[in-house]
């Protein structure tokens, strides 16, 4: 895989933990929805990104970066960025892309800012009238954290097809809407999950869960697509 260097373009906080990096690259980069790309810290150390922005001819690519003080691992990143105009990555990475020919009706999953893969699925479904259901279930710790909540809550006025539904783990006491385990609440909504094709991000533990609970279901797992499913 080719090294590219890129420009750090912007860095905006999004949270006081989340932040949404633009590298601007010397030509566009094609990719497919839902891929990511690896930010290159050094020889043997590659760490990788899902791409937020949805494909296209831009030389602009959005990445939504998740960074504690108590998870080194994304602080250095972030910390790099900081620091140095140019980062080497290199991409696309990925076999849980969006399947463009798809007939099925889906279900995007996110946990945290496993959103930034479900935001680039959903930004290229959308460019199109949806000719079958579409659902995001995104679960965070609070509303706070759910930083594209309103921006999704307008998207589904808009598209007569498109649900979205936010989790949250830690609701405010005058939350009306969802609390607990995001894919509990699909498991929730759905009697049987065969027809459906899902997408899903988050930690390991929940995609890994997630899995046999949907698999349990109905759901075939030729229809499940979800890059931790490489590694567990």
């Amino acid at each position: 895989m080719t090294e590219i260097q890129a420009k750090v373009h912007s860095i905006t906080p999004l949270t006081a933990n989340v932040y949404r990096i633009v590298l601007a690259l010397p030509q566009p980069l094609p990719f497919k929805a839902g891929q990511y790309l690896r930010v290159i810290m050094g020889d043997k150390d590659k760490r990788p990104f899902s791409i937020a922005s949805a494909p296209g001819e831009d030389e602009l690519l959005e990445l939504h970066i998740g960074a504690a003080e108590n998870n080194p691992w994304t602080m250095q990143v972030i910390e790099k960025l900081r620091q140095q105009p140019f980062i080497n990555i290199d991409g696309p990475h990925g076999k849980a892309h969006l399947r463009e020919n798809g007939a099925r009706p889906r279900i995007l999953i996110a946990g945290g800012t496993g959103f930034s893969y479900t935001w680039s699925i959903l930004q290229e479904l959308l460019r199109s009238p949806l000719k079958e259901p579409l659902f995001l279930y995104w679960g965070t710790r609070t509303l706070d954290d759910m930083y594209a909540h309103d921006a999704l809550v307008a998207l589904a006025a808009k598209h007569e097809k498109f649900k979205f539904i936010p989790v949250l783990d830690q609701p405010h006491h005058d939350w009306q809407g969802r609390n607990g385990w995001v894919h509990k609440a699909v498991m929730e909504d759905f009697i049987s999950l065969e027809p459906y094709e899902v997408y899903i991000a988050g930690r390991f533990e929940m995609a890994g869960v997630a899995r046999e609970d949907f698999h349990q279901q109905g759901l075939l797992l030729e229809n499940l697509f979800g890059d931790a499913y490489e590694f567990i």
